[in-house]
């Protein structure tokens, strides 16, 4: 049995729409443009990783915005392989049936498989067993239902080393391998993913609250008149998201632990 953590980055139309795009081209709307991959054994060592960028064909103009948060450009796009080459590398990453996807959220299962179908390719080679390590951890830290623990917050809740690289898709991989080694436990069970299942529940989603983890420290500082050492601030941040989980709520009139 195998694990491949996988993480993706995508290019869209400007607002939702692109003139130059055909009437089955909008059938994508979220087109790969990197993808990156941490293949980790049944005792969660690494043995191989993937890290290719993925040149657009559906809407060929990089967006302003992906461009910042990614870093991406449109030269780097330029000399990428296509997806259906880039598609087959993943392919091959994989052991078939005894392999487990394992991602961050469920938005990249469904544009794997979506990307897959727009070039008729064979869907059936993606493993449909999945961990989504996002659900877990969120579970696990008790957040509040409709609401998923980001990936930044959770790497530096871990206190796994990073620079503030993320939104690449292979450095998100990575980081999610971290996690997934560091929490992995028999209650982590994989499910099976149903690429026909409507995208479309009917929910309305709940705006995601995120730490605002500057301010929280500009608050210490100026309560304390001075500034916090690293040591303090990861104390801070660490004793905020122990905080989210209850499990240190006690009944005010008993003492007895809720």
């Amino acid at each position: 049995m195998s694990f491949i953590v996988f993480d993706l980055e995508f290019n869209q139309p400007y607002n939702g729409k692109s003139a130059d795009a055909s009437e089955e081209s909008l059938k994508c709307p979220f087109e790969i443009i990197q993808i990156g991959a941490v293949k980790l054994n049944d005792k969660l060592e690494t043995v191989a990783t993937l890290d290719r960028l993925v040149k657009p064909y559906i809407f060929p103009k990089l967006h302003p915005f992906i461009k910042e948060m990614t870093g991406i450009t449109k030269n780097n796009l330029s000399s990428a392989k296509d997806f259906k080459e880039v598609f087959q590398e993943f392919v091959d990453l994989t052991d078939g049936k005894d392999t487990i996807l394992c991602i961050w959220g469920t938005a990249d299962m469904r544009e794997l498989f979506r990307n897959a179908q727009f070039y008729n390719l064979n869907t059936s080679l993606i493993p449909r067993k999945y961990i989504n390590l996002q659900y877990y951890m969120s579970k696990f830290l008790s957040c509040e239902k409709g609401t998923n623990i980001g990936l930044k917050s959770t790497v530096e809740l871990l206190g796994i080393p990073h620079n503030n690289e993320f939104h690449n898709a292979y450095n998100d991989a990575y980081f999610t391998a971290e996690i997934f080694k560091r929490i992995y436990c028999d209650k982590i069970k994989y499910r099976i993913y149903n690429p026909n299942y409507p995208n479309n529940t009917g929910r309305v989603r709940k705006s995601k609250m995120i730490l605002d983890s500057e301010g929280l420290i500009k608050q210490f500082e100026k309560m304390f008149n001075r500034k916090m050492s690293a040591e303090e601030i990861a104390i801070i941040k660490l004793a905020y998201m122990m905080g989210k989980t209850n499990q240190f709520q006690v009944d005010e009139n008993n003492g007895v632990r809720s």
